[in-house]
């Protein structure tokens, strides 16, 4: 069950191998491993997705497709999961950072008005940066070890329960 729903929604593994911004990974992107959807490859891009989606760079994507293939990981999930924090939801999920950064370190959250300018990051990066950051640390290992072990029990309960069909049959 989980491997036809991800793979309905995957693109083509050669359109990703064409992709301009991933031509510096070369040859690397022929790796037969990076293109199966098995239940360890998929627990593995469901970690390494969701640990760079709380990563705050502008190349999140890069990112991902890198230590994608290091670890050998399903590459286009690893990098689809990264847009988990989109223009529509990255506030909110940023927000969650500070927070947790803010109560990790003991602090009160302090008041900000949000510029999109690269001043205001400079200026607030000594304000409300440490907390902020701490955050996104904190938040990318706990959803990356999460996502791994949810996609991985799920995965294997879809296969027990496809091996009760079998045998009911």
């Amino acid at each position: 069950m989980p491997k036809k729903l991800i793979k309905r929604y995957m693109p083509d593994h050669n359109t990703i191998k064409n992709n301009k911004h991933l031509q510096i990974f070369g040859d690397l992107l022929h790796n037969p491993n990076l293109w199966h959807l098995n239940r360890r490859s998929v627990a593995k891009a469901f970690a390494v997705g969701l640990f760079f989606a709380f990563i705050p760079v502008p190349f999140q994507m890069v990112l991902a497709a890198g230590f994608a293939i290091i670890v050998h990981s399903n590459l286009p999930l690893s990098v689809a999961l990264v847009w988990i924090t989109n223009p529509l939801t990255m506030p909110a999920i940023f927000y969650g950072c500070y927070a947790v950064g803010t109560w990790i370190l003991g602090e009160s959250e302090k008041e900000f008005v949000f510029e999109a300018s690269w001043q205001w990051v400079l200026d607030s990066l000594s304000t409300i940066g440490p907390a902020f950051l701490l955050g996104c640390g904190i938040l990318a290992v706990l959803f990356s070890i999460l996502g791994y072990f949810t996609i991985h029990g799920l995965w294997r309960y879809s296969v027990v329960k496809e091996w009760q069909k079998r045998k009911k049959r």
